[in-house]
């Protein structure tokens, strides 16, 4: 059975979204089958991310409502064969029950090995939905002190999980130079283990307009650092990226 991780985050503009994408790249180029599932109704951008925007017809809420099958409703990647994307609605169409997520998640569980759910940011009923059925999750935050609290009152709410872990994003060195804080002060004021940093890369937006995922470069960029994270879930043990 593959393993369900919900990537979340206390606030918006902490780029969680591009940080699903990027593992989620990684993991297939060392041969699992992954699926992404934007749950990030109204606001999603893991399309455009993956470079699928102009692809993913159905939804979700397709699935968990029974409308169409898992299978009819997810799309592959054309230039990364282990890849799909089931994108989420512009809006919701009624309520979507727990049990129909869960039903859903299930069915997926035995199609791939790992399932990465985009969640919404905040800690609203959308964010409920997309953490009620995972087995584990990566809350994304920023160096700033204000993310970093959100990121901790995130924590709080997902305490039913067993595994969480933190990944710093968009990190900037002279920033944290300037205001003589650590990763090690991040990690404390979130309470929770690292599991990756990630620099600010400009490379990230060109890919976005680009259409297609991030691409590991010469200079270790941001989707080196997705690529350790997916590393390291794998069980790997690869060093925490040092950010110059």
């Amino acid at each position: 059975m593959g393993v369900v991780i919900v990537i979340t985050s206390g606030k918006g503009g902490t780029g969680k979204t591009t940080v699903t994408g990027g593992v989620a790249a990684a993991l297939s180029r060392v041969g699992r089958k992954v699926l992404c599932i934007d749950m990030d109704i109204g606001l999603r951008n893991l399309d455009i991310t993956l470079g699928l925007h102009d692809r993913a017809l159905l939804d979700f809420t397709d699935v968990a409502l029974g409308r169409v099958p898992l299978e009819r409703a997810v799309v592959s990647h054309p230039d990364l064969p282990g890849l799909w994307l089931l994108t989420a609605p512009m809006q919701l169409p009624g309520a979507i029950r727990q049990e129909a997520v869960q039903s859903m998640l299930y069915k997926a569980r035995g199609a791939y090995d790992y399932v990465l759910i985009d969640s919404p940011a905040g800690l609203g009923s959308g964010f409920r939905l997309a953490c009620s059925s995972a087995d584990r999750a990566i809350v994304v935050s920023t160096s700033d002190a204000s993310s970093l609290r959100d990121a901790q009152r995130t924590v709080e709410e997902l305490a039913f999980l067993h595994q969480i872990h933190l990944v710093m994003n968009r990190i900037q060195p002279k920033l944290l130079r300037q205001l003589r804080a650590t990763i090690d002060d991040a990690m404390d004021a979130a309470g929770l283990p690292l599991i990756g940093v990630v620099p600010e890369d400009p490379h990230v937006i060109l890919s976005a307009n680009q259409g297609r995922p991030l691409l590991p470069r010469t200079r270790p960029g941001a989707a080196d650092a997705c690529r350790n994270i997916a590393l390291r879930l794998e069980g790997r043990q690869v060093p925490i990226m040092r950010i110059r």
